[in-house]
């Protein structure tokens, strides 16, 4: 049993209907929820806790989230001596991005000051708005930071066993309300960051882990993951528990 305890134990927390009750968002799915859970007891949410000290050990929910965001639009941050995770989405995204800091604060990860909206200068000038908050620092974060970047500042898809154990049902709807979206009567995953060689595998994860059929497909000399419509009853019914009502356009019910 880890530090957390059973409830939030990585052996312990395999059952899909607890990460549900966990993350719905009316927090009422099962009597088992995060409000009897009082992240304040945890160490490592006191003011100035030194990375150094923040050593977790980390359960599988904020591992899965993580991993997700990873694949989509977070990143990993070097801070000090430790690792920080960055999440942003653009102002009409908002309602997620309340949501998934609700939940990571209540995990005990992150500030309870809820994200502003900031300005940031996009292509040809134009003015973009965005959200964003980071968790904590952590100096037990710097191994995710070393699998996804190396000694390199630029993201890269990490060994393909830490995928297969976390890229469990809730990273997958992570990352699909982070870079999916609607394509005809598919949807594609926005890989623009990888390259083909790792989108291919990533589409070979998806296959062999949970058997949805995928195309690698070129835009504009980067890569996508195309999910064809054969494919997205199977693809909603593994992340429909876990989507915020707001990302739910995405997929086709």
């Amino acid at each position: 049993m880890s530090f957390w305890g059973e409830l939030f134990c990585p052996i312990c927390l395999k059952n899909d209907f607890v990460l549900y009750s966990v993350l719905n968002p009316l927090r009422s799915a099962m009597d088992l929820n995060l409000d009897s859970f009082d992240s304040s007891l945890l160490p490592f949410v006191l003011p100035k806790f030194k990375s150094s000290k923040r050593i977790g050990p980390h359960n599988y929910l904020i591992l899965s989230i993580i991993f997700g965001t990873l694949l989509g639009d977070g990143f990993a941050e070097k801070h000090g001596n430790g690792t920080r995770i960055r999440f942003y989405q653009e102002h009409s995204h908002k309602d997620y991005l309340l949501w998934l800091h609700s939940i990571i604060n209540d995990l005990g990860y992150t500030s309870d000051i809820q994200p502003v909206i900031h300005t940031r200068l996009g292509n040809y000038g134009k003015i973009r708005y965005i959200l964003r908050f980071n968790t904590y620092t952590y100096s037990s974060f710097n191994w995710i930071h070393n699998s996804w970047y190396g000694k390199t500042n630029i993201k890269s898809l990490p060994d393909l066993d830490l995928l297969d154990i976390y890229l469990s049902p809730l990273a997958l709807a992570i990352w699909l309300m982070d870079d999916g979206a609607k394509v005809s009567s598919g949807l594609k995953f926005c890989t623009n960051y990888f390259t083909l060689l790792e989108v291919h595998n990533l589409s070979l994860i998806l296959n062999k882990k949970y058997e949805l059929f995928t195309t690698v497909q070129s835009d504009l000399n980067q890569y996508i993951i195309y999910v064809p419509k054969k494919s997205i009853d199977k693809l909603t019914n593994i992340v429909k528990p876990f989507l915020h009502i707001s990302m739910k356009y995405k997929l086709l019910f």
